[in-house]
């Protein structure tokens, strides 16, 4: 039993100092949000345009009836 926790600790010890090494840790979850804001931006712009010229369009006397 003795070996399989030093084994275990052993292979968790590697897996972190690995981890910790790694200078791109962390840097995925700002990426992903940021991403994300930037769509949800694009998307409110999107329907402001959309709604602006439904809007003006509507708003054409076309001269019939």
């Amino acid at each position: 039993m003795k070996q399989y926790v030093r084994t275990i600790w052993t292979v968790v010890s590697a897996r972190i100092a690995v981890l910790r090494a790694e200078p791109e840790r962390g840097e995925i979850t700002t990426t992903v949000i940021v991403t994300a804001l930037m769509a949800i931006a694009a998307i409110a712009i999107i329907a402001i345009i959309v709604a602006k010229l439904t809007e003006k369009a509507s708003s054409i006397n076309l001269g019939i009836g």
